[in-house]
């Protein structure tokens, strides 16, 4: 498979699995994705396969919502890669939740932020490549995850205080049912808000013995994690998460990659790159992304993408595509980009 070590997407060993003890068959599920059967026995695949696959299964099951809900209760723990199943032996809810934005940075195409503020504690998801995001369904699937994680591991029925998503998914009163809470679909982000009291409940999962075997190896997978990327294809990742907090400056993004802003300006330069270069090509790029999403009103998109104000995004947008932001987007046929199957 001639994906690059950016686009390599390893499927859970118990994914096609889980599908069949719905009564889904694989099969079918790659036929409706129009993808080749060997897929089957690839345990990588590229982000647009991947998303075709869950595209294909939100469509065979139906309902979306119903889909998501089944898959997300239905998948064995013990099928969980090294770095999901180790969430599960942490101590307590807290701990396990920032393991699993920790490591899943070595699980594209989506990466989790987790912040605490007052009583709750959201926790956001995002596209690690912006410009490509994933089907609706993934954002259900991922989101519920994270909810069964804390249900099973302190063995509680927890429930959350909200969830926000960007697209419908189908029967929101299902979804309603499995969160306890009231879902809030066509909102600007995908995110789920937990109370934070549940993230110091204990998990009756923790295994002290397992996590020591487990943490050192994921430890070293995350620090190699950098050189499966090219230089410039890092920093546009961490560009991408910094860019609406204002910190994308060269030292930033040199401390987050564990260098000195001179090494990082070196190696920029033997790539046949300038530091600005990429913060006005991620500029670009999640620009683009965030205009195909309709709930997203121009001066939001200006923030979230860097500018402190409407009018400096709207001479960079025109010198980027000669139009308007606003024209740009009402050009468009669709307001959500196409998935990409092979």
């Amino acid at each position: 498979m001639n994906a690059s070590a950016s686009d390599r997407v390893k499927l859970a060993p118990g994914f096609w699995s889980s599908l069949r003890s719905l009564d889904h068959s694989p099969e079918e599920v790659v036929v409706h994705a129009n993808l080749p059967m060997a897929i089957l026995e690839e345990p990588i695949v590229t982000t647009a396969q991947y998303y075709a696959i869950w595209q294909s299964y939100a469509e065979l099951a139906g309902d979306a919502a119903t889909g998501l809900i089944e898959l997300a209760t239905a998948f064995d723990t013990a099928h969980y890669p090294p770095a999901v199943l180790a969430t599960f032996h942490a101590p307590d809810f807290r701990e396990a939740l920032l393991r699993m934005t920790r490591y899943k940075q070595m699980c594209p195409p989506e990466y989790l932020r987790l912040h605490e503020e007052g009583a709750y504690a959201v926790i956001d998801l995002a596209w690690q490549n912006p410009g490509e995001p994933g089907p609706p369904i993934l954002v259900g699937v991922t989101l519920a995850n994270l909810l069964e994680l804390g249900r099973r591991g302190t063995g509680t029925q927890l429930v959350a205080h909200a969830v926000e998503i960007m697209d419908e998914m189908g029967n929101k009163d299902v979804l309603q049912a499995y969160f306890g809470c009231s879902v809030h679909t066509g909102a600007s982000g995908n995110r789920i808000i937990l109370h934070r009291r549940d993230l110091d409940r204990p998990f009756i999962t923790y295994n002290e013995e397992m996590l020591a075997i487990l943490t050192p190896a994921l430890d070293r997978s995350l620090h190699e994690l950098p050189k499966a990327r090219s230089i410039t294809e890092n920093v546009k990742y961490i560009l991408s998460r910094n860019l609406s907090r204002g910190q994308y400056d060269i030292q930033t993004i040199a401390s987050e990659l564990g260098m000195s802003d001179r090494t990082l300006q070196r190696r920029l330069a033997e790539a046949g790159i300038r530091f600005t270069e990429l913060i006005t090509q991620t500029r670009h790029e999640q620009a683009l992304h965030y205009l195909a999403d309709p709930s997203l009103e121009i001066k939001e998109i200006a923030f979230l993408v860097g500018y402190e104000d409407q009018n400096s995004f709207y001479r960079a947008f025109r010198s980027w595509e000669g139009d308007t932001p606003a024209n740009w987007r009402a050009s468009q046929d669709h307001w959500r980009s196409p998935l990409v199957t092979e």
